[in-house]
C-alpha cells in the first residue's frame, strides 16, 4: 500500500516508529543504530527506514516541522501501515530556568496554540498526553542511565517567529518546561487512532539564557535521547 505521502509497500514498517523531525536525523539514526537498514519511503525526501536494533525490527522515519507535516505521517503510519508506538525524537526550547542545554524533557502532555483539535468538534479544550507506558519506560531509562530528566508539559506551537517575542513568558508562567512544534498533533492521532505516542526531547536551545546549539549538533549529537526511544521501542 502507498499514500499520497509514504511510498513503501505493506509490512515494510515496524510496530514502533521513531520520528526526528529532520529526515537527516532519521538517516543519521539508521546509519548508526540500526542493522541492515533498508529505505522504505522517500516521497519529498521524508526519509524512512526499517532495521534491527540488538534484534528487534525498529523503523525511524522523519516528521518534518510543524503539526500540520507529523499529523499527516503519524495519521498515514497509524491507520495504514499498523504501526502501533511513535516516539518523537526532537528538539526543544527550554523556557525554565532550570532546563540546561543537552537536557532531555519527556512530554507528558502537550498544550498547543493551534487549533488542530478542532476537527473532532468538542466542546471544550482538549489534553493531549502521552502513553504513560512509554514514559515510564524512558523515564526508568533516563534514572538509570543518570540522564538529566525533566518530566511535564511542553507547548506546541504554531509560530515560530512570534511576533510578540516575550510570548513565551505567559507559557512559562504556567509551568510549561519548553516549545517545540509537533507532539500536540501526534498525541492526538494516537489518542483518537488507538496508538502509543510520546516524545523524547534535548534542550536545543534555552529563550531564558540565550544558549543556544548548531544544527549539526542537534543532528548528530542528541545520542542519548535516540537511545532512549531504541531501548523502549
Amino acid at each position: 500500500m502507498t499514500t499520497p505521502h509514504i511510498n513503501a509497500k505493506d509490512n515494510a514498517f515496524a510496530k514502533t516508529v521513531l520520528m526526528p523531525g529532520d529526515p537527516l536525523r532519521a538517516k543519521f539514526i539508521a546509519e548508526n543504530f540500526l542493522e541492515n537498514a533498508k529505505l522504505v519511503t522517500d516521497v519529498r525526501n521524508m526519509l524512512g527506514f526499517t532495521g534491527l536494533y540488538k534484534g528487534k525490527k525498529i523503523s525511524v522515519m522523519g516528521s518534518g516541522m510543524g503539526i500540520p507535516s507529523i499529523g499527516i505521517y503519524s495519521y498515514e503510519l497509524i491507520n495504514f501501515y499498523g504501526v502501533e508506538n511513535i516516539i518523537r525524537v526532537g528538539s526543544c526550547g527550554a523556557i525554565n530556568e532550570n532546563l540546561n542545554l543537552y537536557d532531555i524533557v519527556l512530554a507528558q502532555g502537550a498544550c498547543t496554540n493551534s487549533n488542530f483539535a478542532d476537527q473532532y468538534d468538542l466542546k471544550g479544550t482538549y489534553s493531549a498526553i502521552s502513553s504513560f507506558d512509554l514514559l515510564k519506560k524512558a523515564y526508568d531509562q533516563c534514572i538509570n542511565k543518570n540522564l538529566p530528566v525533566h518530566v511535564g508539559n511542553v507547548l506546541s506551537a504554531d509560530i515560530f517567529y512570534n511576533a510578540d517575542s516575550q510570548n513565551w513568558k505567559k507559557w512559562q508562567a504556567m509551568n510549561v518546561l519548553a516549545i517545540e512544534m509537533e507532539s500536540y498533533g501526534l498525541y492526538c492521532n494516537a489518542n483518537k487512532n488507538g496508538a502509543k505516542a510520546l516524545s523524547i526531547l534535548t534542550v536545543s536551545d534555552s529563550l531564558v539564557s540565550g544558549k543556544e546549539t548548531t544544527s549539526e549538533e542537534r543532528e548528530k549529537s542528541f545520542t542519548n535521547m535516540m537511545e532512549i526511544a531504541l531501548n523502549i521501542g
